[in-house]
C-alpha cells in the first residue's frame, strides 16, 4: 500500500452519510465491547480522517494514528486540536515496517481487507501490545466484490468470521469474539459488518 489510494477521495471523504454512520455503529460496538478506560494509549490502524478515533478519544488518554495515506493524514492533522485527546501520527506502512512503541489496544475500522498478509499483521498486532492488551478489528463480512466501485488495493473481499476468529486465535489472542458492528448501506445492497475483540 506504497501508493496512496485515498488521494483522490480524501477531501470528500467524510461526505458520505453511510461511511460516517457506519463508523458511528463501529465506535458504539468498539466502546461496549472493549475495556476501555482515561489512562490508555491505543493504536488506530488505517486511521484515514479520524473518524473513528475522534469517537473513541473521550474515553482514552492517547492514540497514535498509523496510515500510509499523506492526503487522509492531512485530513485528520486539521483536527488535532478538537481531539478529546492526545494524538500522535505515524505514516507508517505496517505490512513492511514495524513501530517500537507498544499498546493498551488495537482499533481499526474497515482496513483489514486492505491488507494482503492478515496472519502476519494479527501477529503483529500481537507483539505490539501490552500483556492484557486488545484488539478491537471492524471489516466487512465475506461480499462478492461488489462493495468497492473501485477495487485498487483491495486484497480481500471481506472475511469469513469464523476463519478470522481462528487466525486470530493463530496468532495468540484469547477471548476471542466476533459480533455484529454495523450494516452499510449501499444502493445495489447492504453489506454486514463484524467487529472482532480479542486480548492479549
Amino acid at each position: 500500500m506504497s501508493k496512496d489510494f485515498f488521494q483522490h477521495k480524501a477531501d470528500s471523504y467524510e461526505q458520505d452519510s453511510h461511511r460516517v454512520d457506519n463508523v458511528g455503529n463501529i465506535a458504539n460496538a468498539i466502546i461496549n465491547h472493549c475495556p476501555l478506560s482515561a489512562d490508555m494509549q491505543l493504536m488506530d490502524f488505517g486511521s484515514g480522517t479520524g473518524l473513528l478515533l475522534e469517537r473513541i478519544a473521550p474515553h482514552v488518554a492517547k492514540i497514535t494514528a498509523v496510515d500510509v495515506s499523506e492526503s487522509m493524514n492531512q485530513q485528520l492533522l486539521a483536527k488535532q486540536d478538537k481531539l478529546a485527546c492526545a494524538l500522535e501520527m505515524q505514516a507508517v506502512n505496517l505490512e513492511v515496517a514495524d513501530l517500537a512503541q507498544r499498546f493498551d489496544g488495537i482499533i481499526s475500522s474497515m482496513t483489514l481487507h486492505h491488507i494482503k498478509d492478515v496472519d502476519a499483521m494479527l501477529t503483529k498486532f500481537y507483539q505490539m501490545l501490552n500483556e492484557g492488551g486488545f484488539i478491537a478489528i471492524a471489516d466487512l463480512d465475506s461480499e462478492d466484490g461488489s462493495f468497492h466501485s473501485d477495487d485498487t488495493g483491495v486484497q480481500h473481499f471481506g472475511f469469513d468470521r469464523a476463519s478470522l476468529a481462528a487466525q486470530a486465535t493463530n496468532a495468540g489472542f484469547s477471548q476471542v469474539v466476533v459480533s455484529d458492528a454495523s450494516v452499510v448501506q449501499k444502493p445495489h445492497g447492504q453489506y454486514p459488518v463484524f467487529l472482532l475483540s480479542a486480548r492479549r
